[in-house]
């Protein structure tokens, strides 16, 4: 048997390409009006302000590691998570793994959504080409590595209630009217442009993706909250705009990522190839 790839929730990962690959989920939690939501289990709440979220724990990632090692008949687990700067998943994960000896490998993809879910389908399609997970591992590795993820979002509150912002909050504090471009650096959201309205942020966003996406053939996901409509123009420009995209994806943003970005919330996520095509998305926007 192939090695098995287990993930967490907030990775935005579609349902057949989870059937296709054997991928096991984790769920993270959602928690509001005193009830612990297990997102992609539970029906999480929409209205999402206000809520808090949880990672997953070490005994809930330690049941499922040992429930794919089993899976797998000893070729071993890995385990790709949401980045350590933005949940504490990837921690438990380190916990849950030791008492496997070695057979289970943890990878922060230093993302979260597609920037995490590009990392783990590629291990899965190594593995089910039968790659050791040594090789499996080097992968996904490669492919977080490779990964680079922007995002507008309408208000920063949630995000500073829940910390997630870092430096920018200190940038942000005096200007909330301000319209903030945000990337991830090393796992960690972050500032990358200050601007005066929605519109100009979006139009920077796109321009930073077609600029980081260069001629390189890229797999492209598009994510939103509550924002189908802004998401499908974005995709539209930046399939426009981008020479090679190899793979366009528009899908919601997971409800734990939601509850911190909150409506309104418009991500990008860029994964230069070489080897992220499926072979049923080539070319072609994907809505869920």
């Amino acid at each position: 048997m192939p090695v098995v790839v287990v993930t967490d929730s907030s990775a935005s990962i579609l349902p057949e390409h989870l059937e296709q690959y054997g991928i096991r989920v984790v769920p993270l939690h959602v928690l509001s009006g005193g009830r612990d939501y297990r997102e992609g289990i539970d029906e999480v709440p929409e209205d999402l302000a206000g809520v808090t979220t949880s990672g997953a724990s070490p005994s809930e990632l330690s049941e499922a590691y040992a429930e794919a090692l089993e899976l797998s008949e000893g070729a071993g687990v890995l385990a790709v998570h949401i980045s350590r700067q933005l949940s504490g998943t990837w921690e438990a994960g380190r916990q849950a793994a030791q008492e496997f000896d070695g057979r289970v490998r943890i990878v922060d993809s230093q993302s979260a959504g597609m920037g995490l879910g590009y990392p783990v389908l590629e291990a899965a399609r190594a593995a089910k080409d039968g790659a050791n997970l040594e090789a499996v591992y080097r992968r996904a590795v490669d492919v977080a590595s490779r990964g680079r993820c922007l995002i507008v979002v309408d208000r920063l509150d949630q995000l500073r209630r829940g910390g997630r912002i870092g430096t920018a909050a200190a940038l942000l504090g005096t200007a909330l009217a301000m319209k903030p471009v945000l990337h991830l650096v090393d796992g960690r959201l972050v500032l990358k442009e200050k601007t005066r309205t929605s519109t100009k942020a979006m139009a920077r966003m796109v321009d930073a993706a077609v600029e980081q996406a260069g001629l390189d053939r890229t797999a492209v996901a598009v994510h939103h909250m509550h924002a189908r409509q802004r998401a499908e123009a974005v995709a539209q420009q930046l399939k426009d705009r981008i020479p090679q995209v190899s793979d366009l994806v528009v899908t919601d943003f997971s409800s734990v990522i939601g509850a911190h970005v909150g409506a309104g919330a418009i991500g990008i996520v860029l994964c230069p190839e070489p080897a992220l095509q499926d072979e049923n998305h080539d070319s072609s926007t994907t809505s869920r």
